[in-house]
Protein backbone atom coordinates (compact mmCIF):
# COMPACT_ATOMS: atom_id res chain seq x y z
CA UNK A 1 0.00 0.00 0.00
CA UNK A 2 1.02 3.63 -0.64
CA UNK A 3 2.45 5.49 2.76
CA UNK A 4 0.89 8.89 3.07
CA UNK A 5 1.83 12.13 5.34
CA UNK A 6 0.11 15.06 5.15
CA UNK A 7 0.96 18.52 6.36
CA UNK A 8 0.21 21.98 6.19
CA UNK A 9 -2.53 22.27 8.83
CA UNK A 10 -3.25 25.17 11.46
CA UNK A 11 -5.62 27.71 12.88
CA UNK A 12 -6.58 30.63 10.67
CA UNK A 13 -9.65 33.19 10.80
CA UNK A 14 -12.41 33.20 9.02
CA UNK A 15 -11.77 33.59 5.00
CA UNK A 16 -8.20 32.60 5.34
CA UNK A 17 -6.38 30.15 3.60
CA UNK A 18 -4.44 27.07 3.80
CA UNK A 19 -2.41 24.75 1.61
CA UNK A 20 -2.32 21.18 2.94
CA UNK A 21 0.26 18.62 1.25
CA UNK A 22 0.04 14.89 1.14
CA UNK A 23 3.34 13.41 0.32
CA UNK A 24 2.90 9.66 -1.15
CA UNK A 25 5.64 6.82 -1.15
CA UNK A 26 5.32 6.98 -4.86
CA UNK A 27 4.96 8.87 -8.13
CA UNK A 28 1.29 10.32 -7.78
CA UNK A 29 0.58 10.00 -11.26
CA UNK A 30 0.75 6.09 -11.21
CA UNK A 31 -1.76 6.14 -8.55
CA UNK A 32 -4.88 5.76 -9.41
CA UNK A 33 -6.83 7.85 -7.34
CA UNK A 34 -5.72 10.36 -4.84
CA UNK A 35 -8.46 11.72 -2.22
CA UNK A 36 -8.68 14.24 0.78
CA UNK A 37 -11.43 13.57 3.64
CA UNK A 38 -11.87 14.98 7.13
CA UNK A 39 -13.19 14.65 10.20
CA UNK A 40 -14.68 17.05 12.69
CA UNK A 41 -15.01 16.46 15.68
CA UNK A 42 -18.47 13.96 17.14
CA UNK A 43 -19.36 14.06 12.86
CA UNK A 44 -18.36 11.17 10.30
CA UNK A 45 -16.32 11.34 7.57
CA UNK A 46 -16.93 13.30 4.76
CA UNK A 47 -15.09 13.00 1.59
CA UNK A 48 -14.02 16.78 0.19
CA UNK A 49 -11.92 16.27 -2.96
CA UNK A 50 -10.61 13.56 -5.68
CA UNK A 51 -8.51 13.63 -8.49
CA UNK A 52 -8.13 10.45 -10.90
CA UNK A 53 -5.04 9.74 -12.86
CA UNK A 54 -6.79 11.17 -15.77
CA UNK A 55 -7.01 14.54 -13.86
CA UNK A 56 -10.72 14.52 -13.54
CA UNK A 57 -11.72 15.87 -10.36
CA UNK A 58 -14.73 16.53 -7.88
CA UNK A 59 -15.73 18.37 -4.61
CA UNK A 60 -18.44 17.96 -2.13
CA UNK A 61 -21.08 20.08 -2.23
CA UNK A 62 -20.00 22.22 0.49
CA UNK A 63 -16.30 23.12 -0.59
CA UNK A 64 -17.13 23.83 -4.36
CA UNK A 65 -15.78 26.87 -5.85
CA UNK A 66 -13.03 27.39 -2.49
CA UNK A 67 -10.91 24.32 -2.65
CA UNK A 68 -8.69 22.62 -5.35
CA UNK A 69 -7.18 19.84 -5.24
CA UNK A 70 -3.83 19.09 -7.71
CA UNK A 71 -0.98 16.48 -8.52
CA UNK A 72 2.03 18.88 -7.41
CA UNK A 73 5.29 16.34 -9.20
CA UNK A 74 6.41 13.74 -8.09
CA UNK A 75 4.88 12.62 -5.47
CA UNK A 76 2.58 15.49 -3.80
CA UNK A 77 -0.90 16.01 -4.07
CA UNK A 78 -2.14 19.59 -2.81
CA UNK A 79 -4.99 20.67 -1.18
CA UNK A 80 -5.43 24.82 -1.78
CA UNK A 81 -8.06 25.51 0.70
CA UNK A 82 -9.36 29.01 0.54
CA UNK A 83 -12.33 31.22 2.21
CA UNK A 84 -12.22 29.07 5.26
CA UNK A 85 -15.43 28.84 7.07
CA UNK A 86 -15.81 27.41 11.12
CA UNK A 87 -17.63 24.70 9.27
CA UNK A 88 -14.05 23.29 7.90
CA UNK A 89 -12.59 22.52 11.10
CA UNK A 90 -11.59 19.07 11.48
CA UNK A 91 -8.86 17.00 10.92
CA UNK A 92 -8.05 16.40 6.80
CA UNK A 93 -6.80 12.76 5.56
CA UNK A 94 -5.35 12.04 2.51
CA UNK A 95 -6.42 8.93 0.70
CA UNK A 96 -4.87 6.72 -2.06
CA UNK A 97 -6.98 3.91 -4.19
CA UNK A 98 -7.63 2.52 -7.59
CA UNK A 99 -10.64 4.18 -8.12
CA UNK A 100 -12.51 7.51 -7.94
CA UNK A 101 -15.76 6.73 -6.42
CA UNK A 102 -17.82 10.19 -6.11
CA UNK A 103 -14.78 12.49 -3.77
CA UNK A 104 -13.30 9.30 -2.59
CA UNK A 105 -11.12 6.62 -3.36
CA UNK A 106 -12.02 2.50 -3.38
CA UNK A 107 -9.65 -0.36 -4.09
CA UNK A 108 -6.63 -0.71 -1.67
CA UNK A 109 -7.19 2.27 -0.04
CA UNK A 110 -4.49 3.79 2.10
CA UNK A 111 -4.45 6.87 4.07
CA UNK A 112 -2.02 9.04 6.38
CA UNK A 113 -2.14 10.08 10.16
CA UNK A 114 -4.10 13.46 9.31
CA UNK A 115 -3.60 17.02 10.27
CA UNK A 116 -5.54 19.65 12.03
CA UNK A 117 -7.13 22.33 10.35
CA UNK A 118 -8.85 24.88 12.74
CA UNK A 119 -11.00 27.82 11.58
CA UNK A 120 -11.91 30.68 14.04
CA UNK A 121 -14.80 33.04 13.49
Amino acid sequence: QVQLVESGGGSVQTGGSLRLSCTASENTYSIGCMAWFRQAPGKGREGVAAIDRTGRQTYGDSVKGRFTVSRDEPKTLILQMNSLQPDDTGVYYCQAGIFRVGTGCSGSTSSGQGTQVTVSS
